[in-house]
């Protein structure tokens, strides 16, 4: 899995961090599991014509000293699929400043 990954947070930071993907993110079927939603805008050529397959997303997860941030784009409705992708450079993009603004705006510095 393509991922970009942020280890080593202590368990205060640990409890930051879900606290803020609590309040900022969808939160998924499990515990420490979010769905971080892709802005209509960013949405590549593939997606665009399955809006059926939408929302579009990508899974983010807390660990018990580790946040990922998946970088493939998943439906919300649909597991196989064409418009199932990796990020674009303009999505990995996306995922990477709301990583650095979160650990930004919650003084991690892990």
């Amino acid at each position: 899995m393509r991922q970009y990954m942020i280890d080593e947070i202590t368990f205060l930071e640990r409890d930051t961090l879900d606290s803020y993907l609590k309040r900022t993110l969808k939160p998924g079927g499990l515990e420490g599991v979010f769905f971080l939603s892709v802005p209509p805008d960013l949405l590549g050529p593939e997606q665009l014509g399955h809006a059926e397959c939408g929302p579009f997303y990508f899974t983010v997860i807390l660990e018990q000293s580790s946040l990922r941030f998946e970088l493939l784009v998943r439906s919300a409705s649909n597991m196989h699929c064409s418009c199932i992708a990796w990020a674009t450079p303009s999505q990995r993009l996306f995922v990477l400043d709301f990583a650095d603004r979160m650990l930004k705006e919650e003084m991690i510095r892990a």
